[in-house]
């Protein structure tokens, strides 16, 4: 299910399901989503900095119970959080365990598993511990380092996942069940362990007693490609140990046959998935789209709003699909063809005010599909081998595009490329025009660079 199923035209997967279209906080579109479905799993929850998101959960999930209910759905899974009994939990933390009592409460048999950190490639969680100690050879780190944490591999949680889909309705199975890996470590620990198996040099830390959850966003929002809004309830919901404090979910369903996953293979297994370029999910593609995606004009003279507009073309020697291979290749390691030192002052400076940055990369050195995350873009329309549209999700005062068309000529093929940004105020027509003197020396040296990378790979 999905708000915009169009995002998920082109994701690897798209061939073997059904996609229906559905909003959870649109009672109406669930009814539809939910109709002739035995089993749904919720595995949805915000990790924004929305104050009002544990009110958006609550009535996500009330809505779905109604149309679930309404539709005779006949089980319901749902993934929450590890958490100890008895304390005070992070407001995302408390959300997720008010969502779980809300679903166990409907008339529908529901299981919760509550899981903690979940270990695979493209997981948040584990893309902070990876690129933190990556990156860091001495950290100064808060006192929650040494908090006891019970890390679980995607395939365990997933074995889990897909066995409650036909597990039998006893007394006692609709409830909550804690789920976790064989071991049991200290969160400085899994950082330490993870520099071995990474085959990096030892990593130290400095743990400081004052080091709150905002002060340590910011801090993984500089360094990480984790952005603040999301590194904040991950880094609070640290502040609690997060170990299962019982295992009957032994009683119901066996653990795998190879036994459950040590968190050294676990992490081995996500290196490895990510060095090959298998992943094909990650947790910046789920970003939720801030202006419609048809905001964006045909024509740069639309009607109705200020559009500015830069317009490049260059003749290449290269047929079109070398030139293709080149625009759709762009970012990442790959880089965006001309001065780089421009492209990463203004990456830190996004960084610094709590943007995305450049550090999110891309998921694929040579493929994208739309809806996916390119650095601070956002792959908003793709049609190979012709168009490439992304959306900045840059901190900007406005919205702002940059497009670009192979077209086939007699000769090889021309690279068209389009920057339109919709100033937002006073303010945005101010900052078009600070950054319009950049314009003519990247832009222009993006399309000369792409289509001359191109023409060499001939």
């Amino acid at each position: 299910m999905a708000r915009t199923p169009d995002k998920l035209r082109d994701v690897p997967w798209a061939r073997d399901v059904d996609v229906v279209q559905g909003d959870l906080t649109d009672a109406d579109s669930l009814l539809n989503a939910c109709k002739d479905i035995d089993v749904v799993y919720y595995l949805v929850h915000s990790m924004g900095g929305d104050k009002s998101f544990a009110a958006t959960e609550r009535e996500s999930a009330l809505n779905f119970v109604r149309a679930a209910e309404a539709a005779g759905v006949q089980r319901i899974v749902y993934l929450g959080g590890l958490h100890p009994p008895g304390v005070d939990l992070s407001p995302h933390l408390k959300s997720r365990a008010e969502v779980g009592e809300i679903l166990l409460a409907s008339s529908i048999p529901t299981v919760v598993l509550q899981a903690g950190v979940v270990i695979g490639s493209g997981s948040a969680s584990f893309e902070m511990i990876r690129h933190l100690t990556d990156r860091l050879p001495v950290m100064v780190t808060p006192k929650w380092v040494r908090n006891r944490i019970q890390p679980i591999a995607i395939r365990d949680a997933l074995h889990y996942l897909i066995a409650l889909a036909d597990l039998s309705v006893a007394p006692g199975a609709n409830r909550t069940f804690d789920i976790g890996g064989p071991d049991v470590m200290q969160y400085g620990e899994m950082m330490k362990t993870y520099g071995d198996v990474a085959g990096l040099p030892k990593r130290r830390m400095v743990v400081v007693p004052v080091l709150t959850p905002h002060l340590a966003g910011h801090w993984i929002n500089l360094v990480t490609p984790v952005p603040k809004a999301l590194a904040m309830p991950l880094i609070a919901s640290l502040q609690c140990e997060a170990i299962a404090h019982e295992h009957d979910i032994d009683d119901f369903i066996p653990p795998p046959a190879e036994g459950l996953t040590p968190y050294r293979r676990a992490v081995k297994l996500a290196l490895q998935r990510i060095d090959d370029g298998n992943v094909e999910t990650r947790w910046s593609n789920a970003s939720v789209p801030e202006a419609p995606a048809d905001i964006l004009p045909s024509d740069p003279d639309w009607a109705g709003e200020t559009v500015y507009t830069d317009l490049r073309e260059q003749e290449c020697a290269a047929p079109p699909e070398k030139l293709w291979a080149v625009v759709e290749g762009i970012g990442g390691e790959n880089g965006w063809y001309s001065f780089p030192v421009a492209w990463s002052i203004r990456g830190w400076m996004d960084r610094v005010v709590g943007g995305v940055g450049l550090r999110r990369g891309r998921r694929d050195a040579r493929h994208l599909y739309k809806g996916e995350a390119l650095d601070w873009w956002r792959v908003e329309e793709i049609r190979p081998p012709e168009l490439l549209r992304l959306r900045a999700e840059m901190k900007v005062p406005g919205g702002a595009w940059l497009e670009m068309k192979v077209v086939p000529t007699e000769n090889g093929s021309r690279l068209e490329q389009r920057a339109v940004f919709f100033p937002k105020g006073l303010v945005g027509v101010l900052y078009w025009y600070s950054i319009l003197p950049f314009h003519g020396v990247i832009f222009s040296g993006m399309v000369k660079n792409m289509t001359s990378t191109a023409e060499r790979a001939e």
